[in-house]
């Protein structure tokens, strides 16, 4: 099947939900970007900022671009003038730059708090009481260039789908928790972002409004 008949089928999925597709084009030529783009996809994922970078200037300036992966301090700068949404964030030290580098360029960079929900200690992220005591620091009302737009989580990597089930609907009880919460005006739950190609359609069925899908568009990676 061609990139756009792949869109299709996933899109096909995602109609009725009121969901985001970012198509994740980690380590794929630009060519086979613009494929997808010719196609009417405009949000993709990347994970790497210098790539993003050089992706992001090559490309159609109406891209939505996506930093999904662990994303550095040193690294914020290269991506700062242009993305559209930042999944990846772990700590305060990340706000802290990532406001830093929006007040530069008077530009207010939306993020998701990256949460902890799977069982591999591989995987980064906040725990649950980590995210709660994070929204309500006093330091996150001062940051006028960045703006908490909601959550991203990451299952474990297994088959079994009661596991996965599970983990997705924990992030969205947070998600919910969060969202009565008192909280600064710069923190809003809008976007819960879970689910990759071999889940979203369960992060679907557990209220996921970004999914992050690679090898169903694109084909496997090398």
């Amino acid at each position: 099947m061609k990139v756009k008949d792949n869109i299709k089928a996933v899109k096909d999925k995602l109609n009725k939900k009121h969901c985001t597709l970012v198509a994740v084009s980690k380590t794929k030529p630009t060519e086979t970007i613009r494929e997808a783009y010719d196609a009417g996809q405009l949000d993709f994922g990347e994970n790497k900022a210098q790539e993003l970078q050089i992706k992001a200037a090559e490309l159609p300036g109406d891209i939505r671009w996506h930093m999904i992966g662990h994303l550095q301090r040193n690294k914020v700068k290269y991506i700062a003038p242009f993305v559209y949404l930042v999944h990846s964030v772990d700590s305060m030290k990340l706000l802290r730059e990532i406001n830093k580098q929006g007040q530069k360029l008077n530009r207010v960079i939306p993020c998701l708090l990256q949460v902890h929900i799977a069982t591999e200690e591989t995987k980064f992220g906040l725990a649950a009481h980590e995210v709660i005591e994070l929204v309500q620091a006093s330091d996150i009302r001062e940051m006028q260039y960045m703006q908490i737009r909601g959550l991203m989580g990451m299952a474990t990597n297994t088959r079994d789908i009661v596991k996965i089930k599970a983990e997705f609907a924990g992030l969205r009880q947070l998600f919910e928790k969060i969202k009565t919460m008192a909280k600064p005006e710069n923190v809003v739950m809008q976007e819960l972002s879970m689910g990759m190609t071999s889940d979203y359609e369960i992060a679907l069925e557990e209220g996921s409004t970004v999914v992050r899908v690679g090898s169903a568009i694109f084909g496997a990676r090398n």
